[in-house]
């Protein structure tokens, strides 16, 4: 499996110990090598062309700040706000810089922001922290060369949830005074978002009560009121199975046709994120099927008159 046999290969030699499988690989990412390990992906310092700000707060009451990746001299470009994976218990903003500088480098402004994790908040306590980054994203986009209009939301594994949430159930953008559909797209890369039984401590970090279930799964809020989105996911993936991006495909499509659900053979969790760094897994195209996604979404339908998404 191409998934995590390399990224686990690296990690023995970066910690020096065994590891074997995505549990194994969820451990070591727990562990302090993993900032080690994650500084491999990015080499030294920014790509070429592309200015990196990081560090920017954007709650301070909750101490969340954020990084922006900016190809220099942008001018209307297209922005990305990408919510990492880390079963929403874990993960840094910075293991992240590898996928802003490769959006960054391909001409898209992208925002790495920090949201809270269980077990010191549970949900929805993240997507109110994850809807104030996308608000902070539109409102300062032109400061980084970016086009307001065309803000994207992505994401990896626990981040692809919370993207889809953010695209499908229109309470947490509200926040902000948006509408889902006025999101240019919604990016997901192995994301859960049909995910019921719950497994580990998901119980625990969504609630194991009725709405705890409904609330916490973006199949449920698929309504046509969303903006396009993009698929993408692993065969071989053994931590978030391939049928939630079908699942959730195809309730897209009995409503619209503005969803692409793009399937890797051969492809496991880690690697579908892995593939955007400089230099590794150049066979899953990735980063090329993102890239022309934001630069030519699918239409949005037409909304019939009197239609619960008018204005």
């Amino acid at each position: 499996m191409i998934g995590s046999k390399h990224a686990l290969g690296n990690l023995r030699r970066i910690c020096g110990r065994p590891a074997r499988g995505v549990v194994a690989l969820a451990g070591l990412l727990l562990g302090g090598c993993a900032d080690v390990f994650f500084a491999t992906l990015g080499g030294i310092g920014p790509a070429n062309g592309v200015d990196a700000t990081r560090g920017v707060v954007f709650d301070a009451q909750h101490d969340l700040a954020l990084d922006v990746y900016a190809p220099h001299a942008a001018r209307d470009a297209p922005v990305i706000v990408f919510f990492h994976g880390g079963s929403w218990e874990t993960g840094k903003r910075r293991w992240y810089r590898y996928v802003g500088d490769a959006l960054a480098s391909s001409g898209v402004v992208t925002v790495i922001p920090d949201y809270r994790k269980f077990p010191a908040v549970r949900f929805p306590a993240f997507m109110h922290d994850a809807a104030h980054a996308v608000g902070w994203a539109r409102e300062h986009a032109r400061e980084y060369g970016g086009d307001p209009a065309r803000v994207f939301v992505m994401g990896h594994s626990a981040g692809g949830h919370i993207a889809a949430l953010l695209a499908a159930d229109p309470r947490y953008l509200a926040e902000v005074g948006l509408r889902p559909r006025e999101l240019a797209g919604m990016i997901g890369l192995a994301g859960a978002y049909a995910f019921l039984p719950f497994v580990g401590n998901e119980a625990k970090i969504f609630g194991d009560d009725p709405d705890g279930r409904h609330d916490s799964q973006p199949i449920n809020f698929i309504d046509g009121d969303e903006p396009p989105l993009l698929l993408l996911h692993g065969v071989d993936d053994d931590e978030v199975s391939a049928h939630n991006a079908e699942l959730l495909a195809e309730r897209a499509q009995t409503i619209r046709d503005s969803v692409v659900l793009k399937l890797y053979p051969g492809v496991g969790h880690a690697a579908i994120v892995l593939a955007f760094a400089r230099g590794r897994y150049s066979n899953i195209p990735a980063l090329s099927d993102t890239l022309d996604f934001v630069l030519h979404p699918p239409a949005l339908p037409v909304r019939s008159a009197g239609s619960k998404t008018d204005p």
